[in-house]
């Protein structure tokens, strides 16, 4: 299992950005949380906001809705939510808000710069949607944090998901994680019976499964996922040999989608590396 992490290690080193390799370092290697933040915050723009591509798939400079996302849930899995950091996103949030009180999956400056296909936008006014704006607001109501855009962006996610029926994996992750800390519990435990009732049937429990599909542990890449507690010892067994045995000969993990250049390439499969290394750890697998 040390063969692992070694090989992990010199492909972030060869190939990975600062925030990774700082990640693997705190997560591995027992280094502190600053030096994480460091790198995490040379992403947030003067607006407030974050974009720089701390999502690779997408080259714009300027903040974006996922971009935040992504930046409170590093915050999160290091245990340094950052009041201040939030709440000047919050302000950000707030301003590219919709009338709903949601957040747009993304904004319109993402085609002015090299995209994904699935990121290019149409019109001067995105809608909003769930998301990201669930997960956003998920993740403020369990760190506590006090914005007037919260209560707003909530409002909206309750709207979309009274009645919803999406099977989308990227909108049903959000929307967990919103349910999982909005105040309104009895309502909310309601809603998760329903996915949990729903979920087992849109996962992809071949471990031989190629393309952009969703396995038991995208589901639930810890035992502390919601989602755990819908899959067997025996499936998550099967998935977390099948997940180790998918590190490449380079040390990294692959995608299983096409980017924009080979530098956003490698940027995402060092991402996916340290997030199936922690996976990996979580099950006790490292």
């Amino acid at each position: 299992m040390t063969s692992v992490l070694d090989r992990a290690r010199d492909f972030l080193l060869r190939n990975g950005r600062l925030l990774e390799r700082r990640l693997f370092e705190h997560h591995f290697e027992g280094a502190s949380v600053e030096p994480v933040v460091r790198a995490l915050v040379a992403y947030q723009g003067r607006d407030g906001g974050f974009g720089s591509a701390l999502e690779p798939d997408k080259r714009d400079p300027a903040s974006q809705p996922v971009d935040v996302q992504i930046a409170f849930e590093i915050l999160d899995e290091v245990d340094a939510f950052d009041p201040l950091i939030a709440a000047r996103a919050c302000d950000w949030l707030a301003s590219v808000a919709t009338a709903e009180g949601g957040v747009p999956f993304a904004l319109p400056s993402v085609n002015a710069a090299p995209h994904a296909v699935w990121w290019a936008v149409e019109g001067a006014q995105p809608p909003a949607d769930i998301n990201p704006t669930a997960a956003l607001v998920g993740l403020l109501r369990k760190h506590g944090i006090d914005h007037p855009w919260i209560a707003k962006g909530e409002a909206f996610c309750w709207s979309v998901i009274d009645g919803a029926q999406t099977d989308k994996f990227h909108d049903l992750m959000p929307i967990i994680g919103f349910l999982e800390h909005t105040p309104d519990r009895p309502r909310a435990e309601v809603a998760l019976a329903a996915l949990a009732a729903r979920i087992p049937g849109l996962v992809e429990l071949d471990v031989d499964a190629v393309g952009y599909v969703k396995k038991p542990l995208d589901w639930a890449p810890s035992p502390a996922s919601f989602c755990h507690r819908l899959f067997s010892p025996e499936v998550l067994g099967h998935h977390l040999a099948a997940l180790e045995a998918r590190q490449a000969q380079d040390g990294g993990w692959p995608i299983s989608w096409e980017t924009v250049g080979p530098g956003p390439q490698m940027e995402y499969r060092g991402v996916m590396t340290v997030a199936a290394l922690k996976t990996l750890k979580a099950y006790g697998a490292l």
